[in-house]
């Protein structure tokens, strides 16, 4: 048996806040749209993994998602002009990333990354 995918869940009765976090500010494009379910990803080749933290690294608690992007900084830009609070970073940490931390309309704990 091979994996061939892993797929995070989050639970809601409000779908278009999923869209305005996810679609919107973050631009994933919209894949799947039925009655109990929207899906947002990406047509970029990922790799399949699963991390499994004590804490977060730096002393920060272990985000609920990390979300790797092409360019941190318009990332940046696009969660402060959607007025969402950054709760830490932007940081470049000792394992070569750039990062900063932000919740989700449901409260996730979201590491957005790039890869220094």
């Amino acid at each position: 048996m091979k994996v061939k995918r892993i797929v995070a869940n989050v639970e809601t009765k409000d779908m278009t806040k999923a869209r305005y976090f996810y679609g919107d500010v973050l631009g994933l494009d919209p894949l799947m749209n039925l009655d109990f379910i929207a899906t947002y990803g990406s047509h970029e080749k990922m790799n399949t993994q699963i991390n499994f933290l004590s804490e977060g690294g730096s002393g920060t608690p272990v985000p609920d998602l990390s979300i790797e992007v092409d360019d941190l900084d318009h990332a940046l830009d696009r969660i402060k002009k959607a007025g969402i609070p950054i709760e830490y970073g932007p940081a470049n940490e000792p394992w070569s990333v750039r990062r900063f931390f932000v919740r989700d309309p449901f409260g996730k704990l979201i590491n957005i990354l790039i890869h220094l």
